[in-house]
């Protein structure tokens, strides 16, 4: 199920990223004092009461602009109003209000999607009455919250839950949910046109010419896919401005409703920060994944050779993912393409017998691969799989926080030389007997 997103804008130094740690329940997202500290890990999954949504710090989100305190904070609040679901609006309790905070409010009384405007830095409850002041800015009730003590966050998120919006639908069952994700202008649209067989998304060399993500349902031999295109931008007008943060988003929603992610990269480009971004994500929703090189034709060997030496160093993080050398536009590869996301798909719905997972356990074990702390040496008694989509597999054992990161590379590694697993993450669970 798509999960909605909740963007949170507002100039830089009012807190956002704390906040979001705070929502998020997380600590992950870099926090200092300096202006526009934030640039990657800009989104996270969140829970309340049961209601799941994705939360997102448009700081971390670059513009392209030289004034990070002008342009660049109106640019993430139109592409955050149009975008996101629900718009949190951070501004400073201690500083009042400035001219970027009357600026983005005026950009966000257009919003056809609800807006709470929340005064962050609240962290005395004798100084509520200055918040009466944010009243003038039209947005509302202003909130008092504190972002790094957590008060008042309850009863807003409350209200942001009941304002969130229902997942969207997933598709028809027996359907394998495709999203074509990478960076603007890489060739997603031309790769879905490729792969439908006829022109169905408008095809441009500029960036963003798509505004809205694009289902299509096609049949390729047996099997029904739906493929989503995740380009997008209304107007040529915004694309230096929100890009990124557009596209971003519209690969969020993409890849939380499919199962199978194809990264088209642009290879005579090669792997830039937003394709690891996006690829990042997907695999941290546990999505299965490919890589198609696109323009694969248009590199010389020198080119090609870059590119097998830079896909270790920018995509190791899903080294498990297969690669397809395409070309969108002549087709060359294009045919293998749905093979591979079979091939991926097959994988990601795998489903492995107990028996032969103890069977790899014991081969472990006899090889002698052992992590002690102390006089504490994890034993590892019993595995089994547990969920699908991606692949989940429960360890049970006598110490689980002895299962540090290197014995989990070191497991996985192992299941997947046993194991056909091309393509999909693996989810490794270590829990006590009887837990």
């Amino acid at each position: 199920m798509s999960l909605p997103i909740v963007a949170v804008v507002g100039r830089p130094n009012v807190g956002k990223s704390t906040f979001v740690n705070r929502i998020a329940e997380v600590a992950d997202a870099i926090v200092h004092e300096t202006s526009g500290v934030t640039r990657d890990r800009s989104y996270h999954h969140a829970d309340w009461n049961g209601r799941e949504f994705m939360i997102v710090d448009t700081g971390g989100i670059e513009f392209a602009t030289d004034d990070a305190f002008g342009e660049g904070i109106r640019a993430q609040a139109v592409a955050a109003a149009e975008e996101a679901d629900v718009v949190v609006f951070l501004v400073d309790g201690r500083t009042g209000i400035q001219q970027a905070d009357e600026d983005v409010a005026r950009l966000l009384k257009r919003s056809e999607h609800p807006v709470f405007l929340v005064v962050n830095k609240m962290d005395d409850p004798e100084r509520e009455e200055a918040i009466h002041d944010f009243w003038s800015l039209g947005l509302g009730d202003p909130r008092p919250v504190s972002s790094i003590h957590g008060h008042g966050t309850g009863d807003l998120l409350d209200d942001i839950a009941a304002a969130l919006p229902e997942g969207e639908d997933e598709g028809a069952e027996g359907e394998i949910r495709v999203a074509i994700i990478g960076r603007p202008n890489a060739g997603k649209s031309s790769m879905l046109n490729r792969l439908c067989g006829r022109e169905r998304a408008i095809v441009s060399e500029v960036a963003g010419t798509t505004r809205d993500s694009i289902d299509t349902v096609v049949t390729h031999g047996e099997r029904t896919y739906r493929l989503v295109d995740t380009a997008g931008l209304r107007r040529a007008a915004k694309i230096d401005g929100s890009v990124e943060y557009y596209s971003f988003v519209r690969a969020m929603r993409a890849i939380d409703r499919a199962q199978v992610a194809l990264l088209v990269v642009d290879a005579p480009l090669g792997v830039t920060d937003q394709d690891q971004r996006v690829a990042r994500f997907a695999e941290e929703r546990g999505c299965g994944m490919a890589v198609l090189l696109n323009k694969w034709d248009l590199l010389d060997e020198e080119g090609r050779l870059k590119v097998a030496d830079d896909l270790p160093r920018k995509l190791g993080f899903i080294s498990f993912a297969p690669l397809q050398r395409v070309s969108a536009l002549t087709g060359r590869g294009c045919n293998r393409v749905f093979d591979l996301v079979d091939t991926v798909y097959a994988s990601y719905t795998r489903q492995i017998s107990t028996s032969a997972l103890n069977r790899l356990l014991t081969e472990m074990r006899d090889f002698g691969h052992t992590v002690s702390k102390g006089k504490m040496t994890l034993r590892v008694n019993y595995v089994t799989q547990t969920g699908t989509e991606p692949p989940v597999f429960t360890f049970f054992c006598n110490h689980p926080r002895l299962a540090d990161d290197n014995f989990r590379s070191y497991t996985e590694n192992r299941m997947r030389a046993a194991f056909d697993l091309t393509g999909t993450p693996v989810v490794l669970k270590f829990r006590k007997k009887g837990d």
